[in-house]
């Protein structure tokens, strides 16, 4: 991968979520199951939190009343101001907020007790090397845990051709099998996983994306013709009249020995 390639990459991915800050701050959907996720990352009072790519703050927001302190870092500067302003409604004072790239981490070894990223993975040119940045800055005994969108392997190349109308910043969501094998290579112990279904308002998904010309009516027809089919791994129907499918979304963690 060349640097302009991973330059044009990283502007798509700035530019799309320039667009989306404010919407993707509002929609209900993004507050699903952050239970599960303070559960399994285990977060207490003595924790140093770093959430990576941490979009308008809306999980890191949520760990700061149980954490000692917070630090959420997202490569779009529009997202790290929806981020500043939620801290300031919800008048949390351990939290800190950084505009930079998840590769590599603009942090020391070891620097933090729990290292968290949701929905971020299907955006990253090289996955691994992410994975490996958050183990890094990750302390002995700390926690690491990644939740994103998670595809059969039978509807792996369907799906990301969706996402990609939607989305040209996306790059490509990972299999059970792919995350796993990298949780497995990692050499983190006490591994765990689980998963939950996000349901979402086909329209209302769509009114705060930013796909291309056309795409709108692309993606529709996609989601449409896939129900009762599935290719795309989704669970497309109708519910009292309105389109909508689920995201499956796979939650792994890890403890760094």
């Amino acid at each position: 991968m060349t640097q302009e390639h991973e330059k044009k990459h990283l502007g798509r991915i700035v530019d799309q979520f320039s667009h989306q800050a404010v919407p993707f701050a509002e929609f209900g959907i993004h507050m699903a199951a952050i239970d599960l996720l303070k559960e399994m990352s285990e977060v207490n009072s003595e924790g140093e939190v770093l959430d990576v790519a941490c979009g308008p703050g809306l999980v890191a927001c949520e760990f700061a009343p149980h954490a000692k302190r917070v630090t959420g870092l997202d490569i779009t500067e529009a997202m790290i101001e929806q981020a500043r302003k939620r801290q300031e409604e919800l008048s949390l004072n351990n939290m800190e907020w950084m505009t930079g790239n998840a590769i590599p981490l603009p942090f020391e070894d070891s620097s933090f007790s729990l290292v968290i990223t949701r929905y971020s993975y299907h955006h990253f040119l090289e996955p691994a090397k992410a994975f490996e940045e958050m183990i890094r800055v990750c302390a002995p005994g700390g926690r690491v845990l990644v939740a994103d969108v998670c595809v059969a392997e039978e509807h792996s190349a369907e799906y990301d051709r969706m996402e990609k109308l939607r989305d040209d910043s996306h790059v490509h969501a990972l299999t059970n099998k792919e995350f796993t094998e990298m949780f497995l290579r990692s050499g983190l112990t006490e591994l765990k996983q689980s998963g939950y279904g996000l349901d979402t308002e086909v329209d209302h998904l769509l009114e705060s994306s930013s796909p291309e010309p056309g795409g709108r009516e692309k993606i529709r027809e996609m989601i449409i013709s896939d129900i009762g089919v599935n290719r795309l791994g989704i669970n497309s129907r109708f519910e009292e009249g309105k389109l909508v499918f689920t995201f499956p979304i796979a939650v792994f963690t890890g403890r760094k020995k």
